[in-house]
């Protein structure tokens, strides 16, 4: 069986229908459990105290964020190259839910910061480009508005995603590049001395895998839309 069948908005919605109610369930007991147990069966942080408890949204809000937009690139190219309709709709009903986590990230690294650095904002490197990509999602989601014919929206958004991505891009891993930044390393790396304690890791493991089926959930939920108003303008068009 091809993965390419499912570009068939016939099969999309007979897949995603199946899967949604497991999803659902799935989302809702990993990020309930993962918060929960990070917020009141974690200690408090010796240097940061209970502040630190907001990695268990802020770390998985702005990981997410930039994952939305690598995969809106990604379904961006296939749309190019191989004018999948489904691709396009993902990418377009992503957007929103990956502004909406831009968004989380920067409000609670905001409330992060003001007690670590005694400031809400700093104009750091990944801070910046993070911000930088919050107004890329602002001009994708603004352009598909904008453009009357979808083939061609699709065409200049997936270009913008393109161009979007060296944000998304340096927002990851601007730590690595610029070291006088203020914003602190990975908070889970493939060197252990680099991680978070243990008494953290496996509660934020939890928010992760949370964070993420929401983003899967949410997805097929609009893309699932996009389809049916699809429909909904083709039939009415036939009738006109």
């Amino acid at each position: 069986m091809s993965l390419w069948e499912y570009a068939n908005p016939v099969k999309f919605m007979r897949l995603t229908g199946r899967l949604l109610p497991f999803l659902c369930v799935l989302t809702a007991v990993s990020l309930a459990t993962g918060i929960i147990w990070g917020f009141f069966g974690t200690p408090d942080d010796y240097k940061q105290g209970s502040t630190v408890k907001i990695i268990f949204i802020h770390v998985p809000a702005a990981t997410m964020a930039v994952s939305a937009w690598f995969m809106m690139l990604v379904t961006s190219l296939i749309w190019l190259i191989r004018r999948h309709h489904i691709s396009a709709l993902a990418a377009k009903a992503a957007a929103p839910i990956g502004l909406t986590l831009t968004l989380i990230a920067l409000g609670t690294g905001a409330i992060w910061g003001k007690p670590m650095w005694g400031t809400y904002w700093a104009w750091d490197p990944r801070l910046t480009s993070f911000l930088i990509l919050a107004v890329f999602y602002l001009g994708y989601i603004a352009l598909w508005k904008a453009v009357e014919d979808n083939d061609t929206a699709a065409d200049l958004t997936s270009i913008l995603c393109m161009v979007g991505s060296v944000f998304a891009f340096l927002s990851r891993y601007a730590v690595n590049f610029w070291n006088q930044g203020l914003h602190q390393g990975a908070s889970i790396a493939v060197n252990k001395e680099q991680h978070v304690d243990n008494a953290y890791i496996y509660p934020l493991f939890l928010s992760f895998a949370g964070f993420f089926l929401l983003f899967v959930t949410l997805v097929f939920v609009r893309t699932r839309t996009e389809i049916r108003l699809r429909r909904a303008a083709a039939l009415q068009a036939r009738s006109l």
